[in-house]
């Protein structure tokens, strides 16, 4: 059967998720997302300053695409929190060092509540990768823990009070990404390690999920044992061989990104889009560009009128993303309601409290305490998190209970410890970027306490007690101001061997 140009349009854009500009859908947005007729739009930071501009963005999207739409958005917690103006979700390795099923299964909830209030009706988390390897530029904080089986069980207790909510969620990254030292944001990562390995660890989580999670995100990361030609989101054998056959996954797969370089460099967005589809995907999430947007959807029109693609194969995927809309539809008349908004940020501020953990002999400093804080001045964002913390947020926090005297520094490599007074000032250093130290801090900087305060590992690289709070969310500061001072303990557990102090690649 041959297929009309309208049909063509219809089948090519159900299966692309685009993203905006901004804030405001504009004349131009409206008329191109109608002429590729798509019907799943990616938010981003830039699309959600406030409550209510986002909620007109959504409803401007509503009017342009109809209400049968997916809007999508990161929204983990810890440092991928696109939304500063909802409370201040955990990220998921708090919640694995509070490791409390009940907690986890709370704090979903609660997340979900969030974006339906602002008609947001898909997330992209829970991440399952694992953390087996500490020198990952990329996961750290975002994942549960290193135990694939507990990682799975938080995972699943986060997932199911999100569901509950009416919010899709989306494990992420399919087979894993736990094991890279390199960002696909950047390059594209190898795996290569043998199947059985791989299958008792990387994707032991998701093999526990897959009946459970209405969607899945794959990974753009080669792994040379499952595939020898393509990575895992252009790969028939991972998306239709081993997720599809083998592990009988009925939900939605959707891309990572395909603007980032591991894809996009080797092979651009328009060519991912098809190949990612044949191979067995249901969604190409192709972004920033809108040029390559409507070249995606040219791709997937040409690939369906040559045959490299086939009509059966696009319905079918149309078919899983209908089934995802119609069971988390996009809500305009759900309220957050101001008393449930302060439940959920105390909820919240519990599991930050939670999850603050010692490593080492962490002193108490008793409140009023003179102490010198070393942090740098503006922490940036690492491109897949939000922007660090900045030291005037930082020394706000923790001069309510100590008398500070502040080190600031713009870069690590302006910084000359020796410079600093010798005069018995107990010295804080404050990590606030993901950033790993080298040997040149390792060597010569020597705080007597450590606060590592967004990556974990961290703590392995300087000489000196450390408490970690695994993120820098308003509560998580206070928490770590209070156990300071001696008002809570640090009863968190490490859910991650920190391994040896890192080596520069």
């Amino acid at each position: 059967m041959t297929l009309t140009p309208e049909q063509l349009d219809a089948m090519a854009g159900r299966c692309l998720m685009v993203d905006v500009e901004g804030p405001v859908l504009s004349d131009e947005e409206a008329a191109l997302l109608q002429r590729m007729r798509v019907r799943a739009v990616c938010l981003f930071r830039r699309n959600v300053p406030d409550a209510a501009a986002t909620r007109r963005l959504v409803a401007d999207l509503k009017c342009a695409l109809g209400d049968d739409i997916l809007i999508g958005i990161d929204q983990e917690g810890g440092g991928v929190m696109r939304t500063l103006f909802l409370p201040q979700a955990p990220a998921a390795m708090a919640l694995g060092a509070a490791d409390d099923e009940a907690l986890a299964r709370k704090v979903g909830g609660a997340v979900a509540r969030g974006l339906k209030s602002l008609g947001i009706n898909w997330n992209f988390a829970p991440v399952l990768d694992l953390n087996n390897n500490p020198a990952n530029p990329v996961i750290g904080e975002r994942a549960f823990g290193a135990d694939p089986v507990r990682a799975a069980q938080l995972a699943r207790a986060w997932m199911e009070g999100h569901l509950a909510e009416g919010v899709a969620c989306c494990v992420k990254h399919f087979p894993g990404h736990g094991d890279t030292h390199t960002d696909s944001h950047l390059d594209l990562p190898v795996v290569d390690k043998p199947q059985a390995e791989l299958r008792d660890y990387e994707l032991a989580p998701f093999k526990a999920l897959s009946p459970h999670a209405p969607a899945l995100m794959s990974a753009h990361i080669r792994f040379p044992s499952l595939d020898a030609e393509w990575p895992a989101t252009l790969s028939p054998a991972i998306l239709t061989g081993l997720l599809r056959q083998e592990l009988g996954f009925q939900g939605v797969a959707i891309t990572d990104a395909l603007n980032m370089k591991a894809i996009r460099e080797r092979w651009g967005q328009p060519a991912g889009a098809a190949q990612t589809l044949k191979a067995g995907a249901d969604l190409a999430l192709v972004l920033q560009f809108a040029d390559e947007m409507e070249a995606s959807f040219d791709a997937l029109r040409a690939a369906l009128q040559n045959g490299d693609l086939t009509e059966a194969r696009l319905s079918e995927a149309a078919e899983r993303v209908d089934a995802l809309i119609r069971r988390y539809p996009s809500v305009d008349d759900y309220a957050y309601a101001a008393e449930q908004r302060a439940a959920d940020e105390a909820l919240f501020a519990e599991a930050w409290r939670r999850a603050l953990t010692a490593h080492g002999d962490v002193p108490t400093l008793p409140a009023g305490q003179r102490l010198r804080l070393v942090v740098q001045e503006q922490a940036p964002s690492d491109g897949v998190s939000e922007a660090g913390l900045s030291a005037n947020k930082l020394v706000a926090a923790l001069s309510r209970r100590h008398a500070l005297e502040v080190v600031r520094f713009q870069e690590r490599a302006a910084l000359d410890w020796s410079t600093l007074p010798q005069d018995g000032v107990f010295t804080v250093l404050a990590s606030t970027t993901r950033e790993r130290y080298g040997s040149r801090e390792r060597q010569s900087w020597k705080p007597d306490l450590h606060l590592a305060l967004w990556n974990p590992y961290a703590a392995a690289d300087i000489a000196a007690p450390a408490l970690i709070s695994y993120g820098f969310a308003d509560a998580a500061l206070e928490a770590v101001s209070r156990c300071l001072a001696g008002e809570i303990a640090a009863a968190g557990r490490l859910p991650v061997a920190l391994g040896q102090p890192y080596l520069e690649q």
